[in-house]
């Protein structure tokens, strides 16, 4: 009898969410497929599809299970009438007076066994908007869609010709601009460009650099065509050559592409984010999380060169494992791929379990950074070393910048205020394969977390600076922590470093004072690897026990290149093998050690102290 009406209640359910939402439904053993068409949300129609978006999204809430179908085409959103939500992202909030209310796209709160099905449509987003956020949910697939925005907030233009006494550009079809008092403006859907943040394209070598729009804004500015704009002053030494392409935004913060929060098991497949405000994806506090042919890049129609903001792909305390697989990034402002924890430092410590712990970094707050029951350990911000450890009975964040942390035992001898804390529990293992990372000018994969994490048949070309970073730091993004078992084999690293003037794997730990015996890295494998590179380096490292570099070949980009310096750079490591690698016969197999003895290498290339 119970097992009847149980029956008979899920039957009134379905049917009143059929009546109520026009919900096509299946077998109980299926989910139940919800149609946008079905709430208003019309493609190729220029409306403005958010409110059926809502309407369609909370039908899929109230299911055990369900999969959205959006209609093929072109999708319109705009602010009015889409969700709206307070939230505190990692590295992208900037300060306490602006607002932190985002206007979203595709909002799954508390959802579960949800699908969302794009058809291959276009979501075109309208002003600042996230295209999607997903909040305390699971079991969440969104696939076979992509995101771009009407009016990027990243502006290009592309220097047709250069004089001592004038400049012309032609501005890119995507960038609203106007020409007010002689001087150029950049203005989008709600919003108008005041700072000036420039990155240089070249796309004769497909680098990216950073430069300056301050010559043409000093300039005198006349619009000599429908997209072209002549800037006329005096140059001298002209400081752009004809075809760069200036990439120009806000430096500040103030959003992110998507934002997946306190969720677990979370996939995106077949995606394309084609422009993204803010910092990018940004996953927080997340576990088992799966990307599998996600693209960060330009529709190809549209001309453009830049895609992401700021970083492409952002974890910030999230555990389980991460997975990114056959993905792509392709013009992004900052980092393609940065997985991290937060340090918060001590900063009042009561009957000796009860802690006051703050977030230091202006963009990184607001957000619970631990919960009762987690693993933490107590970091010297000085050498980045483990002081010791505790459980936490509490966590309650009672501000935007502090949390109360109350420990189950007693507080490790030597703790004090000024010292730092990591949560070890939100902490994942990585495996990153099968993708390509391009047009960046700055570094390629930054990643800090004590668990497994595998770097493998990647491509990394034309990245800025390093194209692997491996940092831990308490003093300034406080970004954590230390690495205990990394791999990255069979990696091609091409043409990357040129802003830095080192294409080299870069393990960099800002840990300003050293104790002897004692390592912040522990465990790395750099093996099989492929390297084309400006000069000779390939490693540096510091502060590692345990580091193989081992079977990579390494190449100069060209013949006309001419090598300086050591291949490898060692700084105060342990237990080092370098060994079987391969040279060019006119490269010096050069190693240059610091601050730790020779016997603590093992090696077939040739040594030589610092000076």
């Amino acid at each position: 009898m119970i097992g009847e009406v149980n029956t008979w209640m899920r039957s009134i359910g379905l049917l009143l969410l059929f009546f109520l939402g026009s919900v096509s439904v299946l077998p109980a053993r299926d989910p139940v497929i919800v149609r946008a068409a079905d709430y208003g949300v019309v493609a190729d129609s220029r409306q403005n599809a958010a409110p059926g978006l809502r309407r369609a999204l909370e039908a899929c809430r109230r299911l055990p299970a369900s999969v959205l179908v959006l209609p093929a085409g072109r999708i319109d959103v705009w602010p009015e009438g889409a969700a709206r939500r307070e939230l505190y992202v990692s590295n992208c909030t900037e300060n306490d007076t602006s607002s932190k209310i985002k206007n979203i796209a595709f909002l799954l709160e508390d959802c579960r066994n949800l699908v969302i099905e794009g058809n291959n449509s276009l979501i075109m987003l309208h002003g600042k908007m996230i295209s999607f956020v997903v909040l305390r949910s699971r079991n969440i697939t969104i696939r076979n869609i992509g995101f771009d925005y009407e009016r990027p907030t990243m502006s290009e233009l592309t220097i047709a010709s250069v004089g001592k006494k004038s400049i012309e550009a032609v501005v890119h079809p995507d960038s609203r601009f106007s020409i007010d008092s002689g001087r150029l403006r950049f203005y989008g859907e709600g919003w108008v460009l005041h700072a000036f943040h420039t990155i240089l394209f070249d796309p004769k070598t497909e680098q990216l650099r950073y430069s300056s729009l301050q010559p043409l804004l000093e300039a005198k500015a006349r619009q000599t065509g429908s997209r072209r704009v002549l800037f006329e002053g005096n140059f001298g030494q002209p400081p752009y050559k004809v075809g760069d392409i200036l990439t120009v935004r806000d430096p500040y913060r103030d959003n992110c592409g998507a934002f997946i929060e306190q969720s677990r098991n979370v996939e995106l497949y077949q995606v394309g984010m084609h422009y993204m405000h803010g910092l990018g994806i940004v996953s927080q506090f997340s576990e088992d999380l799966r990307f599998r042919k996600v693209a960060v890049a330009p529709r190809a129609e549209t001309g453009r060169i830049i895609a992401a903001f700021a970083d492409c792909f952002h974890f910030s305390g999230c555990r389980g494992r991460i997975l990114l697989d056959s993905c792509r990034s392709s013009g992004s402002h900052d980092d393609p791929v940065n997985v991290h924890g937060t340090h918060l430092q001590v900063t009042a410590i009561r009957d000796g379990r009860k802690l006051t712990v703050r977030f230091m970094h202006h963009q990184t707050y607001g957000f619970p950074a631990f919960f009762a029951g987690d693993s933490i350990a107590f970091i010297d911000p000085k050498t980045l070393l483990t002081l010791g450890g505790a459980t936490l009975q509490t966590a309650v964040l009672m501000n935007s910048r502090e949390m109360l942390l109350e420990l189950k035992e007693p507080l490790p001898a030597g703790v004090s205020t000024g010292h730092c804390v990591e949560n070890l529990t939100w902490t994942p293992e990585v495996c990153i394969r099968n993708c390509r990372f391009e047009r960046t000018n700055t570094r390629g994969v930054l990643i800090t977390t004590p668990r497994k994490v595998q770097i493998e048949h990647n491509v990394f070309s034309h990245t800025g600076m390093f194209p692997v970073l491996i940092a831990d730091d308490a003093s300034s993004w406080f970004e954590s922590g230390a690495v205990r078992d990394v791999t990255i084999r069979n990696n091609l690293f091409d043409a990357c470093g040129y802003n830095s003037n080192s294409g080299a794997i870069a393990i960099a730990p800002e840990n300003h004072q050293r104790v002897p015996g004692s390592y912040v890295h522990h465990n790395i494998r750099i093996t099989g690897n492929r390297f084309r590179t400006w000069n000779a380096a390939v490693l540096q490292a510091r502060s590692v026990d345990r580091l193989i570099f081992e079977h990579n070949k390494i190449r100069p980009v060209s013949a006309q290149v001419k090598w300086t310096g050591a291949a490898v750079e060692l700084d105060g490591c342990a237990e080092v093998s370098v060994n079987g690698n391969q040279l060019p016969h006119q490269a010096d197999a050069l190693i240059i050690i610091n601050q730790m003895p020779e016997n603590a290498i093992h090696t077939d290339w040739r040594l030589a102290n610092k000076k």
